[in-house]
């Protein structure tokens, strides 16, 4: 099973696909984070970047960094054609994760896409 996750615009970015090890890959197919079991987000490179609870992607700041379609406060934008996945790196050892923030109701100035590949190898 996918899921989509859609920047503050609508736009259709990254996707995780739950029966490959809860892997979020980008659009083009490169494997930038994955999901533990308690739901936070790591980057391949072993850095905790997030949290995804209620179908948004919270930053370490506490701001919304990405959403899935019954989340998004916008429509969602047509979804173009998904590439052929790439190799998956290895996963680094975790740091620990950090505390989780308050949430705020702002949205990150950050992209989803760097976002993401803050985990990437």
């Amino acid at each position: 099973m996918q899921e989509t996750l859609f920047d503050r615009n609508g736009n259709a970015i990254a996707y995780v696909d739950y029966d490959d090890e809860n892997t979020i890959y980008l659009w083009n197919g490169k494997p930038a984070a994955y999901l533990d079991d308690d739901k936070r987000i790591y980057g391949f490179n072993g850095k905790h970047l997030g949290w995804y609870e209620n179908g948004v992607i919270w930053n370490l700041s506490g701001e919304k960094n990405g959403f899935n379609d019954s989340a998004l406060p916008v429509f969602a934008k047509f979804e173009p054609f998904k590439s052929f996945k790439k190799f998956k790196p290895f996963k680094s050892f975790k740091q620990f994760a950090k505390t989780k923030p308050y949430y705020k109701t702002n949205t990150s100035k950050e992209s989803l896409s760097q976002f993401l590949m803050n985990g990437a190898k």
